[in-house]
């Protein structure tokens, strides 16, 4: 690395070659670090929302991505445990639109490869095979730079002039920062696997939730189906025992899963990540800031996490390049601090959304009742959903009227007969 780049981006996963990607085509030079080699696989839902298309396209990406035989959503499907179901579609008669009117789902380890090609055909170097350990300061404590070590333990100092954590849930920037934090709750742990000949499975995704954990699944393209299961972490030590025979028993025994996952193998070995439930309590320092994961993480039920990686990219390359051109290491600050103010003002909405969908997926009488209310009303379903494909904005099911009628109003008699 000879020449020291403008932005220093640590982690190479959709939030960072999204940044990467923006910085490099405004003509910033932009350096890119990631502890992994690609492509590489990655523990997620591999879900990407209708409005995370915006973004693809805008990287240049959309059309392979749509291309490479990933699995074309038209919405989600999510059963309660007394059985009623919330189904909502993409296009519906809501009058929101999304970029695309379905979503996405294919594997990260083509997803994140494609994305961070994409970043390099811009302009940005890639080194891969480098671990951020720590932050380079200068003498008034500003970040100026990281230290990493490669694949033989060497370190190796890269300065820059901002600093940009994209470095995922547990990350190593935000600790160095001094930000982190966890919320004490919903303290949860996820395992994720690809399985084979599972039945049954639609254009639809879907959401499974049980009294004691949940699960995602959904087509990923090439007869891949990804299932993702989320269990509260006091049963973490049970999972630690084995991961596979733990996930296998869990599905075998749901009501409704037990018959489609008979046929079916697991494709590769099952992968954890958790708690979840981290955030910083702010997303920048002098010199610095924190993008996707590594700046909020607060429980994946909603699964649009990938989108808010694309969109927060956009939003902290924007707010770099006027750092960079800050005439002062004040003005820089205040347009670090400024990405933090946007991020809040964009993601604020569907945050809210996410912790009352956590409280309400950990108690069964509250997403039973959802559930019934939903079937009584389909527009309703319609809208949740809508609301974490990122289309619809949040407003629409924090109205008083939509959450009096989904939690609390009288049912029609003949579905609030549903049987649990």
């Amino acid at each position: 690395m000879t020449v020291a780049p403008d932005v220093l981006v640590v982690g190479g996963g959709p939030a960072g070659a999204s940044t990467a990607c923006a910085l490099a085509r405004a003509g910033v030079r932009v350096a890119v670090l990631d502890r992994a080699r690609f492509p590489r696989a990655k523990p997620c839902a591999e879900y990407l929302s209708p409005q995370a298309s915006r973004v693809l396209a805008a990287m240049g990406v959309l059309d392979a991505l749509e291309g490479s035989g990933a699995a074309q959503l038209a919405g989600m499907v999510v059963r309660a445990p007394n059985g009623a179901r919330i189904r909502g579609r993409f296009l519906a008669g809501h009058g929101f639109r999304a970029y695309r009117d379905r979503g996405l789902s294919l594997p990260r380890v083509t997803l994140d490869a494609t994305l961070l090609d994409a970043a390099r055909a811009a302009g940005a170097v890639v080194h891969e095979g480098l671990r951020v350990v720590d932050l380079a300061r200068d003498g008034a404590g500003r970040v100026v730079g990281a230290v990493a070590l490669d694949d033989r333990g060497a370190r190796r100092e890269i300065g820059a002039r901002v600093t940009v954590g994209a470095d995922g849930l547990n990350s190593v920037v935000a600790r160095r920062l001094g930000v982190s934090r966890r919320w004490p709750w919903p303290r949860r742990v996820a395992l994720v696997a690809h399985f084979r000949g599972v039945a049954g499975m639609t254009e639809f995704g879907e959401m499974h939730v049980a009294r004691d954990g949940y699960v995602g699944m959904a087509d990923v393209g090439h007869g891949l189906v990804n299932v993702a299961a989320v269990f509260p972490r006091r049963v973490a030590r049970d999972i630690a025992a084995e991961r596979g025979a733990f996930l296998d028993a869990w599905l075998a025994r749901q009501p409704e899963l037990g018959a489609r996952f008979a046929g079916a193998h697991r494709v590769e070995p099952v992968r954890a990540v958790g708690p979840f439930a981290s955030h910083a309590r702010r997303a920048w320092a002098p010199g610095a800031l924190l993008v996707g994961d590594a700046a909020d993480f607060f429980d994946p039920f909603t699964g649009e996490g990938i989108y808010c990686a694309l969109r927060g990219g956009e939003l902290a390359a924007h707010h770099a390049r006027i750092a960079l051109e800050a005439s002062s290491p004040r003005d820089a600050d205040a347009a670090l601090d400024a990405y933090d103010r946007a991020r809040r003002r964009e993601f604020r909405g569907k945050w809210t959304v996410e912790r009352v969908i956590g409280a309400v997926v950990a108690h069964a009488p509250l997403i039973n009742r959802a559930a019934r209310c939903c079937e009584a009303y389909p527009a309703m379903g319609d809208l949740l959903v809508g609301v974490a494909g990122d289309f619809v904005p949040a407003r629409a099911v924090m109205r008083p009227g939509f959450l009096l009628t989904l939690f609390l109003r009288p049912l029609p008699a003949a579905r609030a007969a549903t049987p649990a």
